[in-house]
């Protein structure tokens, strides 16, 4: 039998490569793979020496693929994705004594999702779990680039083949400062929202996305005074007077007083969506991470939405 001749790069080149790749960029893929740049330039290199045709080509401050890097990446992801796959049957000779759970969520699932992890953790102490939190944008990239099992969100994207559970109802309130007049009595008109000053998540934010959406079907544009990295920073803000803000009730107190807030009430709020946990439909679940949905919709199976407590945050 003729076993042909050995690959000429190592798995760790290839993994860097790959990164790069899906990432554009050295710097993003050593941030991903917690390595220097240097590390992964060498790498590169030899990769490149190792194979004798240019992979990747500088492009502003980013890179580009050749072709033959194309044709590259494409064999590094379906070589990765076979091994995981390898990787989950072996597991399954164990049961779910062993195995890995990848799992993305958007910024807000900070407030909840170790609540969701921790009976699975308890229940399988042999699964390692490695957990991303992150803006949707950056969500939806992991997503492309094959990064996690799952991911929690709440605006899944078009473009790929997804399945998606429903898990929990996530109303988007408006909330103002402690004491704000809106907050009692009767709910004040859309159009008087319009005419206040709005402080909105990040660009990529699904929060903010779902705002945005929501005042376009209301043919109205908000006066988006300024926009900030975390929900953190806007509910701080949001308490010294600097504006209202649309958040999910879930990163919310149980009692928003106690942050200094107040959820105001306005005609056609909150807002309606969902928590939901997807997956690709192109690519094999793993026995682990179809056990954690399982769990999780258990957990969840007949739950109300409701503010996090004090201690969740």
């Amino acid at each position: 039998m003729n076993f042909g001749r050995p690959p000429r790069a190592t798995f760790a080149q290839l993994r860097s490569f790959q990164a790069v790749a899906h990432l554009g960029g050295v710097t993003r893929a050593a941030e991903a793979l917690h390595l220097t740049q240097p590390t992964i330039s060498a790498q590169l290199r030899e990769l490149r020496a190792g194979v004798g045709v240019d992979l990747l080509l500088p492009q502003g401050r980013g890179v580009r693929l050749t072709d033959a890097g194309q044709a590259l990446l494409r064999t590094v992801d379906e070589m990765f994705a076979g091994w995981r796959a390898f990787e989950d049957e072996v597991d399954a000779l164990h049961g779910l004594l062993r195995g890995s759970l990848r799992i993305a969520g958007v910024s807000t699932t900070e407030y909840f999702i170790a609540q969701w992890l921790k009976p699975f953790s308890a229940a399988h102490p042999g699964i390692e779990i490695d957990l991303a939190v992150d803006n949707r944008d950056a969500v939806v990239r992991r997503l492309e680039q094959d990064q996690d099992d799952l991911a929690v969100m709440m605006m899944p994207p078009a473009h790929l083949k997804l399945q998606s559970h429903v898990i929990m109802e996530n109303p988007l309130v408006l909330v103002g400062p402690a004491g704000h007049p809106w907050s009692e009595g009767r709910p004040r008109k859309l159009a008087e929202l319009a005419r206040q000053n709005l402080l909105m998540r990040e660009l990529g934010s699904g929060t903010r996305q779902a705002t945005l959406e929501f005042f376009a079907r209301h043919a109205m544009v908000p006066r988006v005074r300024m926009s900030l990295g975390s929900n953190e920073a806007v509910k701080h803000a949001v308490a010294a007077g600097l504006g209202l803000a649309i958040l999910s009730r879930h990163a919310l107190a149980a009692r928003p007083e106690q942050e200094g807030l107040a959820i105001l009430n306005v005609s056609g709020l909150p807002i309606h969506r969902q928590w939901l946990l997807v997956w690709r439909t192109d690519r094999r679940l793993p026995r682990v991470a179809a056990a954690f949905v399982a769990s999780v919709a258990q957990l969840h199976a007949g739950a109300k939405p409701s503010g996090r407590s004090k201690r969740s945050g």
